[in-house]
């Protein structure tokens, strides 16, 4: 009998079956004693019934395992038959010679079949490069070719190795050789079925090429291109003409404005013909759907004629062309259609129009690949408004750079019309007398900021570098001037105004007054709650959640606010003063409670549930290291919140507080945990008595409170 089934008769039989340790009585064993006689004979029983009803097969399994017996003395015998010879022998140095000699020319035949295989390969590769060179056609050449290179070229070590055999070597670079003939030939075949005119502003494209100096005639331009494709060189079959088509064709195409494109076709495409002509009636209108036009027309002469509309080769050829392309129409086109004027920048949304559609076209023609990563044309329009503000920088550079070059500095303060020199001290009270180009200086300072604070963040931010600059060239040129009362000591040491300092302070005095404005809103909207009494009845609870939405509604419309403008670290201070002051009176609210019914205890802590789960976001917004990508909170968000918010972890323990017994509370304040969570020990007493009722239990559990220290 198993082990588990003596221990479950144990448990069985004894009288407190949940502790196995428990003596048994004699009663107890005698049971225990009859229970496994009587399972002994019901197994002895099935045994003699298994082996009755299964007579015929247990015996003649007993016969085959006799069988094996004497089949095992039979062999065992014979082997020691067979060994009674070697056993007599008196010297076995003879067979192990015999058998050295034997595994010794099993070696030499295994090395001699290598050789003989490698000698074949070798005579093989010989006979196909050989093969390849003299084929007719450049597609068995090149296809010979690239069959040839995974046998010699080992891609995992991207070439040839020093310790391979010499005729590997040999035969590699035959290959290789092969390899530079065949697509020198194709290229120079590829360069004459497309001609170029010296002077610039044509091409021809011929189906066949006009011949070869050598006398020999060359193949069609989509052969020669598959061929070059096979043996992996297009991009060096197209480079020149790339270049060409560059120089010839799209430069005059897109640095002239009065030029056109002009296609001709032979009879069944055997000769095209591409033009730029010079056009006085044609001139490029302001959102450059005329230059792009002319670009759409070379492409699609290129993609048809010379590429044969085959899309890997067309993005074969934009890989050499767009980059230079798009360039050109930057420089030509659309740095200069930026505007001057920040009021015409409504105007500019014509050329983003015409330009998006211009690569949108390019894609449709596989031109341009459509995971939109090789845009740099929309990526330029889309940024008008840095570019723009780049300019603008740039001329108030210029202007500054210019009044402080034509300035006397020799004497400063002396001007007739000093009137206009008195200005008003930043931030200071006084007034004082200032040179002209300070004061024209600073206005364009003044221009610069007050242009940043009507832009967009992008723009303002290149307005006050700008602002920024003309500062520090005001300090690099103009010569330091002091009065004939000012300590000599002093003067080496003040050399500039730093205002950044000031403008901190400013911005920190600001931000305060934003802060306590958004706390005083706040503060506004829970005294709706009315303390978060009575929450059991109906109209007062509606009242409390409504006010707990407000507060919601008014913590994400700054979130919204703040995090997109202030640095992070700032954000994150501010949003956890303002959301400390938020959860700190709430809980105190729902403290002073004095009485609370069983539901009312219900309703409040579905208050908070409520204010935890509508405020995720801005709780996610302050969790550090979250790239975004995170929609919800983890234990460890939890934990980082707890430790930078402490009043949002004594918050969330009240909503826990409020749905425990009071021994359960009783247990956490003997623990710490409410301490660490920010409770005193008045206020769990009277959290206590405001919720169960008195009874020596409740006085039982104040008294432990009491007497345990925080």
């Amino acid at each position: 009998m198993a082990a588990d089934d003596v221990r479950e008769l144990l448990l069985s039989t004894t009288a407190d079956a949940s502790d196995p340790s428990t003596p048994l009585s004699a009663p107890d064993l005698r049971l225990l004693i009859d229970r496994l006689r009587f399972c002994s004979d019901r197994l002895n029983a099935s045994a003699l019934s298994f082996a009755a009803s299964n007579r015929g097969v247990l015996a003649n399994a007993l016969l085959r395992a006799a069988s094996a017996a004497d089949s095992s003395a039979s062999l065992e015998s014979s082997l020691d038959s067979a060994l009674a010879p070697l056993a007599s022998w008196p010297d076995l140095s003879d067979l192990r010679a015999l058998a050295d000699r034997l595994l010794a020319a099993r070696r030499e035949l295994a090395e001699r079949q290598e050789h003989l295989a490698a000698a074949s390969m070798i005579a093989s590769l010989s006979s196909r490069l050989r093969e390849a060179r003299a084929a007719a056609s450049p597609l068995d050449a090149a296809a010979a070719i690239a069959e040839l290179k995974t046998l010699l070229i080992d891609l995992e070590r991207s070439g040839s190795g020093q310790d391979d055999p010499v005729v590997f070597r040999l035969l590699r670079s035959d290959w290789e050789q092969l390899v530079d003939e065949l697509q020198v030939r194709l290229s120079k075949n590829v360069e004459e079925c497309v001609d170029f005119a010296p002077e610039g502003g044509k091409v021809v494209v011929s189906a066949t090429p006009k011949g070869h100096s050598d006398g020999s005639h060359g193949v069609e331009l989509p052969v020669a291109l598959q061929a070059l494709e096979i043996i992996d060189a297009l991009d060096y079959g197209m480079a020149k003409i790339a270049d060409s088509m560059m120089k010839h064709i799209l430069v005059p195409a897109i640095s002239n404005i009065h030029v056109s494109v002009l296609v001709e076709c032979g009879p069944e495409h055997t000769v095209s013909v591409l033009s730029v002509v010079h056009s006085e009636e044609n001139k490029d209108n302001r959102d450059g759907s005329n230059l792009y036009s002319r670009i759409v027309d070379v492409i699609k002469f290129v993609c048809k004629f010379i590429c044969m509309e085959n899309s890997k080769w067309v993005q074969f050829f934009a890989k050499l062309t767009w980059p230079r392309i798009s360039d050109l129409v930057i420089t030509h086109f659309l740095s200069k259609a930026v505007p001057n004027e920040a009021s015409k920048l409504i105007e500019f949304q014509d050329v983003v129009q015409s330009t998006t559609e211009f690569e949108n076209k390019l894609r449709s023609m596989m031109f341009l690949l459509p995971d939109r990563k090789d845009g740099k044309l929309t990526q330029f329009v889309d940024d008008v408004e840095v570019h723009f503000a780049v300019r603008k920088r740039s001329e108030i550079l210029v202007k500054a750079r210019n009044i402080l070059v034509q300035y006397d500095y020799d004497s400063p303060l002396e001007s007739g019309d000093q009137g206009d020199s008195v200005v008003d001290l930043l931030f200071q009270p006084e007034k004082c007398f200032t040179s002209k180009s300070a004061l024209l200086v600073m206005k364009l300072v003044h221009g610069a900021l007050k242009d940043a604070s009507l832009s967009s963040a992008r723009v303002a931010k290149e307005f006050c570098f700008a602002a920024r600059d003309v500062l520090l060239l005001y300090r690099a040129i103009v010569p330091v001037q002091y009065r004939a009362d000012f300590p000599s000591d002093l003067q080496k040491q003040v050399v500039f105004v730093d205002l950044a300092p000031i403008f901190s302070q400013m911005a920190d005095a600001i931000l305060r007054r934003q802060i306590q404005l958004t706390v005083d809103t706040i503060s506004e909207a829970i005294d709706g709650a009315e303390g978060f009494q009575n929450t059991h009845q109906p109209q007062h609870y509606e009242s409390a959640k409504f006010s707990i939405e407000q507060v919601v509604f008014i913590l994400e419309k700054i979130r919204i606010m703040w995090e997109s403008i202030l640095p992070r670290s700032i954000y994150r201070k501010s949003m956890c003063n303002v959301l400390g002051s938020v959860f700190s009176r709430i809980t105190r609210d729902m403290l002073l409670i004095d009485d609370m019914a069983a539901e009312e205890t219900l309703q409040l802590q579905g208050l908070i549930h409520l204010a935890l789960e509508n405020l995720s976001s801005l709780f996610l917004s302050l969790v550090e290291n979250n790239d975004g990508s995170t929609k919800f909170l983890d234990h460890d968000a939890w934990i980082q919140l707890d430790g930078i918010l402490p009043s949002l972890k004594k918050f969330r323990k009240l909503a826990e507080l409020l749905d425990m017994s009071l021994k359960s509370i009783t247990s956490c304040w003997e623990s710490g945990d409410l301490v660490r969570c920010g409770f005193t020990s008045s206020e769990v007493q009277n959290f206590i008595k405001a919720i169960f009722a008195d009874s020596p239990l409740r006085k039982e559990c104040l008294g432990w409170i009491v007497r345990t220290p925080a």
